[in-house]
């Protein structure tokens, strides 16, 4: 007895005849099934996304496979493959919107794709006849060499340019054509967009500016930087200090740590510090979440932006990394940045903006020296907080990255 796909044969033998009977019989397997994937739930905040299809119908894929990719406002949900199989049956079309548990896509389990499966056995074709005697001379067994490839041809210029040359050589006049590519913006693009002019619209945007001598945490960063990787198997930044001083400001200074509730028009303050860190990515820009920062150490920084980053690089950012927050950081100085104002990310009611290290001539007891410098720009909601407060927000930022023993004795 041999049992062979779907199908099973009982073989009899007729000692008479010689010859075998052969019985077929069907029979059900499991790994013909075919089961109906549905989008996944979405966070308490989302309510819908786009598809964007990895697999097509027809596609063999294995367990946990991502099929395709569902875009929201705030990140994107990768759908994977419940089991190995085949694509049977695309339920939404590429681009379509989607809700939780909306039917995605039919898979086949352990189904074979028609490009996978063996092909049909069929006899052996038979040999070819033999070839007919050349008056030319023997036909060649072997291929004839390939000629050299010339300089000219591995020339990596675009065809414009040879045809522009052709046109030149002529003495043509030459018509320049430009063409316009269009692409639909994404679901983050469109949210990052209506939330930056919301907070246009909605808060009274105000801009305050300082510098920062970088002198000491770029030496403590030099001596310490080696015996902090091999202990804690982490780089020390900047950012670190940056957000362990942003969090001594925000405790010193509880109305840049509050928002406005509009709906009761009360001023709701926070006894904790949630950190945002604004992140580029290629789908846009996301500020995944720093928690509890008043209690953190700079390892416990450096850690926890690493596991951010790492996750933002891979598209891995759930929602939940991303809700709440209190404050914002945004470093336009890992692009080179020298000067910038940043956008208050609602519903919060103030930013910090980073720039770049630049070695600049400043005054130091009454001698021009040159000192690694930056400027930090702070931009907040005046309906909420005053000048006073903002500056004396950045001042507080200035001292303790320019001393960070500023932190040992709570100055």
């Amino acid at each position: 007895r041999r049992a062979t796909a779907g199908m099973n044969a009982l073989f009899k033998y007729d000692p008479r005849s010689s010859v075998f009977q052969i019985q077929y019989f069907r029979t059900s397997v499991a790994y013909n099934e075919v089961v109906t994937v549905k989008t996944p739930a979405f966070a308490e905040s989302v309510t819908e996304g786009d598809v964007r299809w990895e697999k097509a119908v027809g596609d063999t894929v294995s367990e946990d496979e991502v099929v395709c990719e569902i875009e929201t406002d705030k990140t994107s949900v990768q759908v994977p493959s419940p089991a190995s199989g085949v694509i049977e049956e695309l339920l939404v079309p590429d681009g379509g919107k989607v809700e939780g548990g909306t039917p995605l896509f039919k898979l086949r389990k352990g189904g074979l794709s028609a490009a996978a499966a063996p092909p049909p056995s069929a006899a052996a074709p038979p040999p070819p006849p033999p070839p007919a005697p050349s008056a030319v001379g023997p036909i060649p067994t072997s291929m004839p060499p390939v000629p050299p490839v010339p300089a000219h041809a591995m020339d990596t210029k675009p065809v414009w340019h040879e045809i522009l040359k052709v046109f030149t050589e002529l003495n043509l006049n030459v018509v320049f054509f430009f063409f316009l590519i269009q692409v639909k913006m994404n679901r983050m693009r469109l949210r990052i967009a209506q939330r930056l002019k919301e907070a246009q619209n909605t808060c009274a945007m105000l801009t305050t500016f300082n510098e920062v001598d970088m002198s000491n945490v770029t030496e403590m960063r030099k001596t310490y930087k080696d015996a902090f990787l091999k202990k804690h198997n982490i780089k020390l930044g900047f950012m670190s200090a940056f957000v362990k001083a942003a969090a001594y400001a925000l405790s010193d200074q509880p109305a840049v740590n509050a928002v406005i509730d509009d709906t009761t028009k009360e001023i709701v303050y926070r006894d904790y510090v949630d950190i945002s860190v604004a992140v580029a990515t290629p789908k846009g820009l996301v500020v995944p979440v720093i928690r509890n920062v008043e209690g953190m150490n700079f390892a416990d920084i450096e850690k926890a932006i690493n596991l951010l980053g790492e996750k933002a690089r891979k598209n891995e950012l759930a929602v939940e990394d991303m809700d709440g927050g209190t404050f914002t950081i945004s470093n336009g100085g890992v692009f080179g940045s020298m000067f910038g104002t940043p956008i208050i990310n609602p519903p919060q009611s103030a930013i910090l903006g980073m720039h770049g290290i630049f070695d600049r001539p400043v005054a130091i007891g009454g001698k021009v020296e040159i000192r690694p410098m930056m400027y930090v720009a702070l931009t907040y909601d005046h309906r909420l907080i005053d000048g006073r407060e903002a500056v004396t927000f950045l001042r507080k930022i200035k001292s303790v990255v320019e001393d960070p023993r500023v932190l040992l004795i709570d100055m």
